[in-house]
């Protein structure tokens, strides 16, 4: 199937067919890795800007790495560099990235749901790479994908998520990618972090570690 979405804002709104269509695409591209070139002409003419306005360290890097591999040019700024300290507000900074004929922009940001304001608001693709406690979608798909390079196809695979769900982005993106591959996940915590309401979402809930883990096959550990 073709990829038809213009941006990437929650895994909630993936279908299994679009989530698996990325996981090819990852794999087909995880091969230039292993050259003595790691980069090909994918996104060459392109300029990509990560737009960080909130703490990272291993995701605006990865970002920043793989625009370059696919010979973009990358623009990667945060809040302490930006506008926004003097109350610059994100519609005027994104408007004013897109004047500027930027192809995409890479979010993320400490309040949920800024990523699908950007999208609405903005002709150019939107990338959400983490929302305040709402997705980390890109985190998910590198998860899972991990998870089927070293177990294969996911269906029925146990999987437990420990720490904070509550609070946890990647944990809810991972969520939604996980049961629609049709993984049988469960979440481990006090149930002050992991409250009974997420089985509505079509996972278990334990409060017990020791059972738990007994029959994990993945281990997720979050931050507290």
């Amino acid at each position: 199937m073709p990829w038809t979405r213009r941006h990437l804002i929650a895994i909630e709104d993936l279908s299994r067919a679009e989530i698996e269509l990325i996981h090819a695409t990852t794999a087909a591209f995880k091969k230039i890795l292993h050259r003595s070139v790691k980069k090909v002409p994918a996104l060459r003419g392109k300029t990509i800007v990560n737009l960080f306005l909130e703490p990272s360290t291993r995701t605006r890097m990865a970002f920043e790495m793989a625009a370059k591999r696919l010979s973009a040019d990358v623009i990667s700024f945060d809040s302490a560099s930006s506008s926004t300290t003097k109350g610059e507000t994100l519609r005027d900074t994104a408007q004013n990235i897109q004047a500027l004929n930027a192809d995409m922009i890479v979010l993320r940001h400490s309040c949920a749901g800024s990523p699908l304001y950007l999208s609405r608001l903005l002709d150019i693709p939107v990338v959400n790479a983490g929302d305040g406690a709402h997705e980390h979608p890109t985190q998910a798909l590198l998860d899972t994908f991990t998870m089927k390079e070293n177990l294969g196809a996911l269906k029925g695979r146990k999987v437990v998520i420990l720490g904070d769900v509550l609070f946890s982005r990647v944990a809810r993106s991972n969520i939604w990618a996980l049961t629609k591959l049709e993984a049988d996940v469960t979440l481990v915590g006090p149930s002050t972090l992991v409250p009974h309401w997420f089985t509505d979402l079509g996972v278990k809930v334990s409060h017990d570690l020791k059972s738990a883990l007994a029959d994990a096959e993945v281990v997720m550990l979050l931050r507290i």
